[in-house]
């Protein structure tokens, strides 16, 4: 992968600023530590920072057609580029390079707007077209690459700054750095943000498989931006789902596995696995160690806590497979320590403590050596690996009455006995109505969004609570009600927790941190395809998860492997909230009630009071409740400092006159 970044002026103003241009690319050096390449022309600019896997020798960007007509920059894989190469060689085109970034101006030349269909694997672009002036700026169907954007006003007219981090596009200066409380909506609401909106204001995502179509003209004072969609996760109507015999459909969906993993593992460079002792990471190396004809180098995190630890499966498996694993090492001291840097690389607030240890995992890698890792997500979220799946089923049985929303009665009934907040029922109707009826994601995401009853400043919930934040993801709610229930639970994981969290603060953002690229087989077009088009039995079947995934594993590894739990992977949260004088300063200076005051978004009574109650409480679903809110809330205060303020704790900043992460960053790049 890479980072890109630029600055798109309309046409006739003055010509962009090079000194700017280079700190938005300079403000990212680690995403792409090998190279960097610039574009300065008629009134625009564009920007690569190179993490050299394919093409190694001469994959400089910006890239070309072969008469200059079209130039991207690129950040990403295409993995069949080799075929498709061929084609369009048989079709005309010379190529000059050997690098797969150089087939996108090539499939536009040849395809136009119909190119994304050739376009397999993950990516992120900007792509601009002489002739016409106009430019393309994409992100692939998953979210696999990250891509944020902004319009501001300079003397009248617009100039559009793109990058593949937040802190590039703030590194131009004209962007002033102010809180989208939409953003902090939707990580109380969903634990992750998946978009379109970021947690800063003027800035925005390019939603996974939507591209912005950006026109410009001289005579107007605006430039013309239309967002589209190339490609969205979709599902059969209910009733219409396949249904092939066992035999078939798990031939078929190991054929697919097969060849994604085999597409994966196209590099110029040697290409490592991440490994836990769950059956999907299991199986990704298990595949990529026969393809390779031997054992891939594996990684795996140590969360040295009871009940967390899971090194001993994973060099269990490693073992039979004839390899050894390298072992990160983690305490829950660890994430502790590790935040701040975590919530640098992800620039949003971070509920997840187990992100941390996944940024260390690939410091690992690269101190190893290595640029490029597979990885295991995408199995839970097309297949139904978490729990909350089967809570759902059970539920569902209860709903016999029309128009009577037993769960909701039933949850209502939970929470008195829990002793948690009341919950406005309107808005879980209204979360519910928006994504097309109820669903196995909402029973838990809708329980615990309940930090923001428990913690927000009352004016913040008077702004809020008025508005559902799924409204916002623009959801085709009439084409969701025609599917599965459990379909729809799928859609909203695929939608929001897998580029809003496990492919960004799990994913591309810590792992880019230490300049390595992951890679996740599950996540195949060809692969998701086949996955959503089958029967929800094939999924869940009696309660047992990953159905027909773990049928499939049964082929490549031992049955325990293949049949194990799954286990979710978090570092301990209580860690955080311990009155231990090892703890670092700032978690206590950021929860101060100066500091809670200071930022205003938070009920300083209400945090105060939680942190005391929380050590003397009984292990529960009330306290995971409390422990997850309240390191939201923590995260929250620590992005507010990093990136907004700078004076809430005695830890250096991101904003100017604070940053050390520019030396740090070449330091390392050195």
């Amino acid at each position: 992968m890479c980072g890109i970044a630029g600055i798109i002026n309309n046409a006739g103003q003055p010509p962009v600023s090079s000194s700017m241009l280079r700190r938005m690319a300079g403000a990212m050096i680690h995403r792409g530590p090998d190279d960097d390449g610039f574009l300065e022309r008629n009134s625009l600019g564009l920007a690569n920072r190179r993490l050299s896997i394919v093409g190694l020798s001469d994959g400089k960007q910006p890239i070309s057609n072969e008469d200059g007509s079209l130039w991207v920059v690129f950040n990403g894989e295409l993995y069949d580029y080799p075929k498709i190469r061929a084609d369009l060689e048989r079709r005309g085109h010379r190529f000059k390079t050997s690098t797969d970034t150089e087939l996108i101006p090539h499939l536009f030349e040849e395809y136009g707007e119909r190119f994304f269909e050739h376009l397999r694997g993950q990516f992120a672009f900007c792509l601009w077209s002489v002739r016409d002036d106009r430019l393309i700026l994409a992100r692939d169907r998953f979210g696999i690459c990250p891509l944020f954007w902004s319009v501001q006003r300079q003397q009248g007219r617009e100039t559009l700054l793109f990058g593949s981090e937040v802190k590039s596009i703030l590194a131009s200066g004209l962007v002033p750095r102010k809180t989208d409380l939409n953003g902090i909506n939707q990580i109380f609401s969903f634990f992750a943000l998946p978009g379109p909106m970021t947690c800063f204001e003027g800035i925005s995502q390019v939603s996974p498989g939507h591209y912005l179509d950006i026109r410009r003209d001289s005579s107007a004072s605006e430039l013309s931006i239309r967002d589209r969609i190339y490609w969205e996760i979709d599902f059969p109507d209910q009733g219409e789902e396949l249904n092939p015999p066992d035999k078939l459909a798990i031939e078929h969906y190991e054929h697919l596995f097969v060849q994604s993993v085999k597409r994966r593992l196209q590099a110029d460079v040697p290409v490592v696995s991440y490994l836990s002792g769950g059956v999907d990471s299991s199986l990704v190396t298990a595949v990529a160690s026969k393809l390779l004809g031997r054992p891939i180098p594996t990684f795996t995190v140590g969360v040295r806590t009871t009940g967390f630890d899971e090194t001993n499966l994973a060099q269990e498996f490693s073992k039979h497979l004839g390899s050894t694993t390298t072992v990160c090492e983690y305490n829950p001291e660890d994430a502790c320590a590790d935040y701040p840097k975590l919530i640098s690389a992800a620039e949003f607030p971070v509920v997840d403590s187990s992100s941390a240890s996944l940024q260390r995992l690939a410091g690992f890698v690269r101190n190893a050596g290595f640029k490029v890792a597979m990885t295991g997500e995408g199995s839970d979220e097309f297949l139904a690996g978490y729990p909350w799946f089967k809570v759902n089923q059970i539920l569902r049985c209860l709903e016999v009455l029309p128009g009577v929303r037993v769960g909701n009665l039933l949850r209502v009934g939970l929470l008195k006995l829990t002793k948690q907040p009341a919950f406005p029922m309107r808005m879980l109707n209204a979360a519910q109505d928006a994504v097309g009826g109820s669903n196995g994601w909402l029973e838990v995401y809708g329980m615990m969004s309940l930090s923001k009853v428990r913690f927000f400043h009352p004016d913040l919930k008077g702004k809020l609570f008025g508005q559902t934040p799924y409204a916002a993801l623009n959801l085709n709610t009439e084409r969701l009600k025609r599917w599965h229930p459990f379909h729809r639970g799928l859609y909203l994981g695929g939608r929001i927790m897998l580029p809003g969290h496990l492919l960004a603060s799990k994913g591309d953002r810590v792992a880019m941190w230490s300049s390595v690229e992951t890679r996740p087989p599950f996540l195949d077009e060809d692969l998701v395809a086949f996955t959503n088009s089958l029967h929800p039995r094939w999924k869940l079947r009696r309660l047992k998860d990953k159905y027909l995934l773990r049928k499939v594993a049964r082929r490549w590894m031992p049955r325990e492997t293949a049949d194990r739990s799954k286990k979710m992977f978090r570092a301990p949260l209580d860690s955080f909230h311990m009155s231990d004088p090892k703890l670092p300063k700032w978690i206590g200076q950021v929860l101060s009630e100066e500091s809670l005051r200071k930022t205003g978004y938070f009920d300083p009574k209400a945090v105060i009071e939680w942190r005391k109650r929380l050590p003397s409480m009984r292990k529960s679903l009330s306290k995971t409740s409390v422990e997850m809110g309240l390191i939201a809330v923590m995260s929250t205060q620590l992005w507010h400092h990093l990136f907004v303020s700078g004076d809430l704790a005695e830890i250096p900043s991101l904003i100017p006159g604070g940053d050390i992460l520019g030396e740090s960053l070449m330091a390392r790049a050195g």
